[in-house]
């Protein structure tokens, strides 16, 4: 199973991600890394454990005021090893695939940030292998068009199953949702992203079949540590 730590931004630092309430979302700061530079929180979660993949949400892009590019493009000559999630609210071709052309790792699309499927549609029939699907939640609402959500035959090889509400809340991974997505996306690979606590969060995840986690919060308290990472990821 794959770790895959996260980094938020928004006006160039790194912050705390806290149950979606992005208006109060502060800069980072934490036992592992009391700096909000985002190198600075890479680079501490590089201390932790050799992570192949990072997730990176550029918030003020999903909320279409302004972005973080500088920022992700500093993480990208600092750290050539590390393959990008980068969810940046992506919504034009154009900037999908001027991001894609830059192999600098992997395309997530976020359903809150999608008003039909046929971005994601003609994403794929170019065989981009390199998007991921984000299917976010806001409690019990999905947050999207619901054709992304109930039309499977849609979705790429990897789904993000997002709970917001969970995020940084400590409150353990939705396991019910994540076994009925997971119970729909036939070989696709399922990844959970909110509400991971501890090592055991890990194994029950595991057990699911659910290829990986994005994790910040139990990273930053000291809660998932190098030990607990290696025991599940081989």
């Amino acid at each position: 199973m794959e770790i895959i730590p996260v980094i938020d931004l928004k006006g160039g630092q790194a912050v705390h991600a806290r149950q979606g309430q992005r208006d109060a979302y502060r800069p980072v700061r934490s036992p592992l890394c009391p700096d909000s530079a985002p190198l600075a929180v890479v680079q501490a979660y590089r201390a932790v454990y050799p992570f192949r993949s990072l997730y990176v949400a550029d918030l003020d892009a999903i909320q279409g005021d302004g972005d973080n590019s500088a920022s992700v493009a500093a993480i990208a000559q600092a750290f050539p090893d590390l393959k990008l999630w980068l969810d940046s609210g992506f919504v034009q071709e154009a900037v999908c695939r001027s991001w894609l052309d830059q192999d600098l790792g992997h395309l997530v699309l976020g359903s809150e940030s999608q008003s039909e499927t046929a971005l994601l549609e003609r994403l794929l029939k170019g065989g981009a292998g390199q998007v991921v699907l984000s299917l976010d939640f806001r409690g019990a609402r999905f947050m999207g068009p619901p054709a992304l959500l109930e039309q499977c035959a849609l979705w790429p090889d990897r789904v993000i199953v997002m709970t917001l509400a969970r995020v940084g809340s400590g409150s353990g991974p939705d396991l019910e949702r994540l076994a009925a997505i997971k119970a729909r996306a036939g070989a696709r690979r399922v990844y959970a992203a909110g509400g991971l606590r501890d090592a055991a969060d890990l194994t029950a995840l595991r057990k699911l079949g659910i290829a990986g986690v994005l994790v910040a919060t139990a990273l930053h308290d000291g809660r998932i540590g190098r030990g607990d990472i290696a025991a599940v990821a081989g």
